[in-house]
């Protein structure tokens, strides 16, 4: 079983990573931790605990508050594209289950410390919480049996600035921490979702359709970034880098093409404050330190989702 633990700004997508986890047959989801990002701190809380309600796993997986602010800098939620709930507007209940009052910092250290060489962190969100516990007990970090990030972009657009990524520009302090720890990682950049991981109209249906628990939270929780798409890019679909980034943990046949590579990111100009820089050619000399996905599979990606998606086990 892979034992994991999962770092989260709960809005939108992140919620069907969390769900995906719960669903796993090869998985256990040992604790999820919070980070400032998509919209207010407290609402991603709330969110976090509501999808494991939703999951039928209410009171199984601890929910840890964690950072709710940068390193160094203010930033701007992403309300415009998940809602100023981060769940599409759609008015859910209060979650049954309460947070733990340990902080998220302490709880990855000491879910890392107390089993060497087993936990694998899966990073949704900005890096602040990792950074942390990073600075707080550095030898952590040779203890982490992987880390999988979704965040950045290799040679791409960004998607929150010209430049960067939203996780990444969030806190690129803290991703500067995590990239240069030594812990074996891998990055899924936002350019694999959108090659191979929108979801569109078609696909959108057909998930309504199945009429499932899961199906019509899905539905709900995505309906403002669907919105969001069709407004700013004409497109209607909505995006899966959280879950596709979570497929990719639970099997790794979903990434087709991982390449070693330097990976470093901008934290000191305001024009390209977040951007990723993966040294493709290796011109730079330095020692590679991300394995880089560079290719995914759409149809194990989707064969997994709807799996997922009518209940079943992943």
């Amino acid at each position: 079983m892979i034992r994991l633990l999962l770092d989260t700004d709960t809005a939108g997508d992140d919620t069907t990573a969390i769900m995906m986890a719960l669903r796993a047959s090869n998985a256990s989801l040992e604790a999820v931790t919070i980070n400032c990002g998509n919209v207010d701190f407290d609402q991603e809380v709330r969110n976090a605990l509501y999808t494991i309600e939703v999951a039928g796993k209410s009171g199984d997986v601890p929910v840890y508050p964690g950072a709710r602010h940068p390193l160094l800098r203010e930033w701007e939620t992403a309300e415009r594209v998940h809602g100023k709930d981060g769940m599409g507007d759609s008015g859910f209940p209060a979650p049954k289950q309460r947070p733990e009052s340990k902080h998220a910092v302490d709880a990855i250290i000491e879910l890392v410390n107390s089993s060497p060489g087993e936990v694998t962190l899966v990073e949704i969100a900005p890096m602040t919480n990792l950074a942390l516990a990073i600075r707080k007990d550095p030898a952590m970090a040779r203890k982490v049996r992987h880390l999988y990030f979704m965040g950045g972009t290799n040679q791409y657009l960004g998607n929150v600035t010209p430049a960067a990524e939203f996780n990444m520009w969030v806190d690129p302090d803290a991703a500067k921490v995590v990239l240069h720890s030594g812990i074996p990682m891998t990055m899924v950049g936002w350019e694999i979702c959108m090659r191979h991981g929108l979801l569109e109209g078609p696909e959108l249906r057909r998930i309504a359709a199945l009429k499932t628990r899961e199906a019509r939270f899905m539905t709900a929780v995505t309906r403002q970034e669907r919105r969001f798409m069709k407004e700013v890019q004409g497109a209607d679909a909505v995006s899966c880098p959280d879950s596709m980034t979570m497929a990719m943990v639970l099997n790794g046949a979903v990434a087709t093409d991982v390449r070693k590579k330097f990976v470093d990111v901008d934290n000191e100009s305001d024009l390209s404050r977040g951007a990723t820089y993966v040294d493709h050619l290796g011109v730079l000399g330095r020692r590679p330190n991300v394995d880089v996905v560079y290719g995914a599979s759409e149809r194990l990606f989707r064969e997994m989702l709807f799996r997922m998606l009518k209940g079943e086990r992943v």
